[in-house]
């Protein structure tokens, strides 16, 4: 069995990316693609050169063969994509903006993913693996999905693997905010890096500043919080220290769907590689501002060349 650097499981859905700008029910052409954030951030690590695996369940239908084939062709290990006989893979509309944010529809409800449950579990697979991501959407799409997850986390918490967590709030798919933040929290208490939204990070924890933010999870025993500011950038902190690390100057803002996906990428991956937190983060803000200048959730996720010389260009741009 491949000996990976990261792993990550969720669930992926074909996407109908609309070729023209309008409300959804207007729209008579798409393109179609790949979405998911877990499968996002597999591509993203798998495109900068690290062995990256994606877990999950798949339908045995045109939509499953589409997902496989798209993650195998970015180089991404599907050892642990299971076909399920009776439930079909999921889908989503996205229409096209000039700017800003896409309506997305989601037809989801019932599919493969979400009956992905603990005797899916293979320790094996996990076991091969030096870093876990996941986010909190399998924690939201039913109570197997959920177990799956925190069975996940267990695993390679017990066997001395890295984890890192963004809560990914998905507030539709939850019975409450309660509920919500309750899960999302417990989950977030045991992971090593929490990668929150500011806006995340107030719904969870009650605070409206980055620093109360972050000290609220570093108290409960986690490693390393990065909070996500949008343009401003990003505030990090751990035990020893803290800092905010600059965006990058976008002139126009395609689609923002995949950048929170993007930053996840750039931190993780630079922490693989041994790089310090000040610089980790630079390389999330580096591939969050790529991200949102195309209009693919992971179209624009670069190679390590062109991310390193994007980050050369604009440092030197502020010099």
């Amino acid at each position: 069995m491949q000996h990976l650097d990261t792993i990550t499981f969720g669930e992926a859905m074909a996407m109908f990316m609309a070729n023209h700008p309008g409300p959804l029910h207007e729209v008579s052409q798409f393109t179609r693609e790949l979405a998911g954030a877990e499968t996002n951030v597999a591509i993203g690590l798998a495109r900068l050169g690290l062995r990256s695996g994606w877990a999950s369940k798949v339908g045995n239908d045109a939509f499953g063969k589409f997902v496989i084939e798209r993650i195998k062709n970015e180089n991404v290990d599907t050892g642990h994509v299971l076909i399920d006989p009776h439930y079909p893979t999921g889908f989503q509309l996205k229409s096209m903006v000039l700017e800003g944010d896409p309506e997305v529809q989601y037809f989801r409800k019932g599919s493969a993913a979400s009956h992905l449950n603990c005797e899916d579990f293979n320790e094996e697979y996990f076991q091969h693996a030096k870093h876990m991501h996941m986010t909190g959407i399998p924690l939201a799409l039913s109570e197997s999905t959920r177990a799956f997850a925190k069975q996940a986390l267990t695993f390679m918490k017990k066997n001395g693997k890295k984890v890192s967590f963004d809560p990914n709030l998905r507030p539709t798919l939850w019975a409450s905010q309660e509920e919500m933040v309750r899960e999302i929290n417990e989950v977030a208490f045991q992971a090593d890096y929490v990668l929150p939204g500011i806006t995340e990070g107030e719904i969870l924890t009650g605070f409206k500043e980055p620093r109360e933010i972050a000290s609220f999870y570093l108290e409960k025993g986690v490693e390393l919080v990065v909070i996500k500011l949008g343009a401003e950038g990003a505030f990090y902190k751990t035990a020893t220290e803290e800092g905010t690390v600059r965006g990058f100057h976008v002139e126009k803002v395609v689609d923002t769907v995949g950048a929170g996906d993007g930053f996840a990428v750039g931190v993780i991956s630079g922490l693989l590689e041994g790089l310090n937190v000040q610089d980790a983060v630079l390389r999330g803000n580096a591939i969050g501002a790529l991200a949102v200048q195309s209009p693919g959730d992971n179209d624009g996720y670069p190679t390590k060349a062109v991310l390193e010389k994007y980050i050369e260009n604009q440092l030197e741009g502020v010099k």
